[in-house]
């Protein structure tokens, strides 16, 4: 029972530290073919230029394209948002090739430079009535993207309200969505991997067929911390 987590670049070791944490092994996949070993994957946070260039490299993208469309779960974080989405805009110039299959828009750069980077709570009502845990979750955005505007098939699961970052493309009074989920896609603009709370990826776990649905056969304790215990806040706060 083992889960994909794209290795080009990012923060796949941390996703695959997670899952160690919860008792499930990760495999890290660098090549179309290692792709028919597992059945859900996870696309970390990076940069997504290069990431995209790495997979045009490895002629990874139509591997990917037919791994979603085929139905097998699909978490994207960050960067990982970004190759999920039918449509990126705020890209650098010439553009990036994306998977596809999110019925979304994406602005690459929603949240400002990597100087802008920032904490807040998050209200998560889906994840913490699956989950348990606080209603809240305290997410870590980094040269995030954004959700612009969602298909009707897609469930939103987090968003923010534009007073509460600092950000020149939002309007006054406007909810930023960054957290979503479509059938076998999830998505996130921030990175749960960089947190202690291991939520969100036991949310993700339980979209896989082989892990039957079930919390039964996760562990979410890790060695002396609290399964919800926050880390260190070394980013701006803004509430």
């Amino acid at each position: 029972m083992a889960v994909g987590v794209l290795a080009l670049q990012g923060s796949f070791n941390e996703h695959i530290a997670v899952l160690k944490r919860l008792g499930v092994k990760g495999i890290e996949i660098r090549k179309a073919e290692q792709l028919q070993s597992v059945s859900s994957l996870i696309i970390p946070g990076g940069e997504s230029t290069t990431m995209a260039k790495l997979a045009e490299f490895h002629n990874l993208f139509p591997a990917l394209r037919e791994f979603v469309k085929m139905g097998k779960p699909v978490w994207g974080t960050c960067a990982g948002l970004i190759f999920l989405a039918d449509k990126a805009v705020g890209q650098k110039t010439g553009g990036q090739e994306l998977i596809g299959g999110l019925n979304c828009t994406v602005h690459r750069n929603f949240f400002g430079s990597q100087i802008q980077s920032f904490e807040t709570e998050l209200a998560i009502p889906e994840v913490a009535a699956k989950e348990g845990g606080p209603p809240t979750f305290r997410a870590v955005f980094i040269r995030a993207p954004a959700i612009l505007e969602v298909g009707p098939d897609v469930q939103i699961l987090a968003d923010v309200p534009a007073s509460s970052v600092i950000t020149e493309s939002a309007e006054s009074g406007q909810k930023v969505i960054v957290a979503v989920k479509q059938g076998n896609m999830l998505a996130t603009a921030f990175h749960p991997e960089l947190t202690a709370d291991t939520r969100w990826h036991s949310y993700f776990l339980k979209m896989v067929p082989e892990f039957g649905g079930t919390s039964s056969m996760i562990t979410t304790t890790g060695e002396g911390s609290s399964f919800y215990e926050r880390p260190r806040i070394d980013l701006p706060v803004f509430q």
